[in-house]
């Protein structure tokens, strides 16, 4: 067993508002964290998480890969089950970014911020990717179960690809804190975030995350949602997030458009 593996019954001790809500099973390696949880989606409970040393096909959005090392990242998914509707399911990786980022600062971590639609950023204005987020989902006739995929880097990574950013990690900001520490402390802040949406959706904590969001007020470039190409679609000012999570960009004509998670991504312009 690795050094490093994460003791559930040590992370249940520190777990607070958490506490008796997860179901934590610890893994020297897998796949994909994700993978191992779709697979078990149709039985698991509400609440079940897998974290793992090492993923050797951890995955971020548009098929990117996320690599993972014991000690040098913190990578895990949960299971939660949703009875929203889909529409209100759409703005679920930004209020995950929001729990993250609660949990960072909690911790010490100080200069956090978020990116539309699913990065977890440090440094001033956003410098570098710390961590992402990948939301998939398996429904069934009661309730949509969304695997919630974190990702974080807690030491630099020896690829430093932050996907169009530098990458950025936690040791870059002072101490690391204890895996079982800044675990238990993102199960906390996922519990009562993910509460807050399933009450009233992503406008419930839209204020936290638009209070992150590193770009607001800054040109933008929106690019084609493909795993391919970047072509650039449009430019304007980011205004950030819609009550239901969908991006606001003011167009040059003056023109305020919409565009939903999965359709673009950003870069900075």
């Amino acid at each position: 067993m690795s050094d490093c593996l994460i003791d559930p019954v040590r992370l249940s001790a520190l777990l607070g508002a958490g506490r008796g809500r997860f179901d934590v099973v610890a893994l020297p390696e897998c796949d994909s964290t994700n993978a191992v949880l779709l697979q078990q989606s149709a039985s698991a409970p509400s609440g079940r998480v897998i974290v793992a040393d090492r993923q050797t096909a951890g995955r971020g959005r548009r098929g990117r890969v996320w690599h993972s090392a014991p000690a040098d990242t913190l990578t895990f998914s949960l299971l939660w089950r949703l009875s929203n509707e889909p529409a209100r399911i759409a703005g679920l990786s930004l209020a995950v970014g929001v729990a993250v980022a609660q949990a960072l600062e909690h911790c010490g971590v100080a200069g956090v911020g978020l990116k539309w639609p699913n990065d977890v950023l440090l440094g001033a204005s956003g410098a570098g990717k710390l961590g992402g987020i990948l939301i998939e989902l398996a429904s069934d006739r009661a309730a949509t179960a969304a695997i919630i995929g974190i990702g974080l880097n807690l030491h630099q990574p020896p690829a430093a690809d932050g996907f169009g950013l530098p990458a950025a990690a936690l040791d870059a900001a002072g101490p690391v804190p204890e895996r079982h520490v800044l675990l238990a402390a993102l199960l906390d802040a996922l519990a009562c975030t993910l509460d807050r949406f399933v009450a009233g959706g992503f406008a419930a904590v839209r204020d936290d995350w638009q209070s992150r969001h590193v770009w607001q007020e800054r040109p933008v470039r929106l690019l084609g949602d493909s795993t391919t190409t970047d072509s650039a679609v449009v430019e304007g000012r980011c205004l950030g997030a819609d009550s239901d999570g969908a991006l606001l960009l003011a167009l040059p004509d003056g023109r305020i458009e919409r565009y939903l998670v999965g359709d673009v991504s950003l870069r900075a312009a």
